[in-house]
């Protein structure tokens, strides 16, 4: 199963002070406010995006630089959207996701930014989960091959958003900063954000307790952004691509994928609805599978299977539980 290798802790008691040290500013003074008087908060894509709504309420406006229907990882960022960058009050993105909203944010002098990979422990995944220890089992050793797709500065997986325990860590850590950023309703900030953290933590015991008996424990994926889901739940996540969903798999990872499928009793392989399925449908018609959707939760369509994150991962849960023979 998948190696993790891990850099330093971040558990999610020490959110607080990271949500303060994620968010840098120039001086001890809060942020100014919109002409609302509301905080003007941009986030770079959907998740950080529903982190600032659920979190901020009406005390914030939030703008997102990735726009429903794009794919996160194909951004570009406009000189006009730097130029709002620059204007707004607290900046929340996950550095290593978008290189161009990296670049932006670093040339965009906001005085207040919130990584939220610096808010949770990010790992590095494979693309197949086969090289990848569930917990309380025997990792592989360093040396062994894997399927390593290198996504960041130090190749970490940046998709902790799918796993509703490090989301949680993000969250607590973003309440902080958000707090800090406007002291004046520090107190809605910290109910806001416990609201969601008891959300957060029903969610997770649903997917606990709907994937634990399974037929299966193998599944296979366009986009290899589940590895973070996978190793919360004791699961096998098999990409076909890397973290890079446009990513072109070599016949090689194809035929190994075929043989997977036939040794793990996979049934379905899975597409998002962001990126082309071609590939998948290949896959499955190669294999005599079925094809259904595992939505990475990268932006919300009228294609989406849920109006929020919450329904379209309880979505996901149900896809999973169907492709893997829940019992």
């Amino acid at each position: 199963m998948n190696v993790r290798r891990l850099i330093p802790a971040a558990a999610l008691a020490g959110a607080v002070a990271l949500g303060a040290t994620a968010l840098t500013a120039c001086s001890g003074a809060g942020a100014g406010t919109g002409k609302d008087g509301k905080l003007d908060v941009m986030s770079s894509f959907y998740p950080m995006q529903f982190l600032a709504e659920q979190i901020g309420k009406d005390h914030v406006t939030v703008g997102t630089l990735t726009k429903p229907g794009v794919e996160p990882h194909d951004l570009e960022i406009t000189p006009k959207q730097t130029g709002q960058l620059g204007e707004a009050d607290v900046v929340l993105y996950l550095k290593g996701l978008q290189p161009a909203v990296d670049k932006a944010v670093a040339q965009s002098g906001v005085k207040h930014v919130v990584d939220a990979a610096k808010l949770t422990e990010l790992e590095v995944h494979g693309s197949s989960g086969h090289d990848h220890a569930h917990e309380g089992g025997a990792a592989h050793t360093e040396g062994e091959e894997g399927h390593d797709h290198a996504h960041g500065e130090a190749g970490e997986d940046p998709h902790v958003w799918l796993d509703p325990v490090k989301y949680a860590e993000v969250a607590k850590g973003v309440g902080a900063a958000l707090e800090k950023a406007d002291p004046d309703h520090a107190a809605d900030y910290r109910k806001n954000t416990d609201e969601l953290l008891g959300k957060l933590t029903a969610l997770d015991t649903e997917f606990k307790d709907g994937l634990a008996n399974t037929a299966s424990k193998t599944f296979i994926t366009t986009h290899s952004a589940f590895g973070y889901l996978a190793e919360r739940y004791g699961l096998d996540q098999e990409g076909i691509s890397g973290v890079d969903p446009e990513s072109e798999p070599s016949p090689a990872r194809m035929k190994e994928l075929q043989a997977v499928a036939k040794k793990d009793n996979v049934s379905t392989v899975f597409f998002e609805t962001l990126a082309s399925d071609k590939t998948a449908k290949s896959l499955a018609t190669d294999t005599g599978l079925k094809t259904d959707v595992l939505d990475p939760l990268e932006g919300i369509t009228d294609k989406s299977q849920g109006a929020d994150y919450f329904e379209v991962m309880r979505s996901n849960l149900k896809n999973l539980q169907k492709a893997l023979g829940s019992k």
